[in-house]
């Protein structure tokens, strides 16, 4: 399991985050970024941020479910938003699927994304404990 880290001599986070995450142990998921799009790849919150954020964030936990790991599994997260005030304004969003220790985040604006309908991509990595982790069926190796 992972453990966040805030060193007292640096500034304290605001909201969902962490300084640092210190782990190992456990089998790395490298998250694809992840858009929001449901099961069908329609876009699902056209012009809602809030909405969009939430579909990103179950998109993320059923992936990890798949492979038996949480949102807690997660220990860093970069997020790309075309419009960051109102990404900054989702962060109860965040709280309803996240809660301490939170991962280390970065959060870029962009100018735009694939899609102009879409306005958040959040990619991630998480370590799963071997004692939950679960091998895809469909799990391909990868070769160079």
């Amino acid at each position: 399991m992972a453990k966040s880290f805030d060193p007292p001599h640096v500034w304290s986070p605001f909201g969902a985050f962490s300084q640092s995450v210190i782990s190992g142990d456990g089998k790395t998921v490298y998250l694809k970024g992840q858009v929001s799009l449901g099961p069908d790849g329609q876009i699902i919150g056209d012009g809602d941020m809030a909405a969009q954020v939430a579909q990103v964030l179950r998109n993320i936990s059923d992936i990890l479910g798949a492979v038996g790991g949480q949102m807690s599994d997660i220990v860093s997260l970069q997020q790309f938003t075309t419009d960051i005030q109102a990404f900054m304004g989702c962060g109860e969003v965040r709280t309803r699927f996240f809660e301490a220790p939170y991962p280390v985040t970065t959060t870029l604006e962009v100018s735009s994304l694939y899609d102009p309908r879409l306005l958040v991509e959040i990619t991630g990595i998480a370590e799963i404990p071997l004692n939950r982790f679960i091998m895809p069926e469909t799990a391909q190796e990868k070769h160079q």
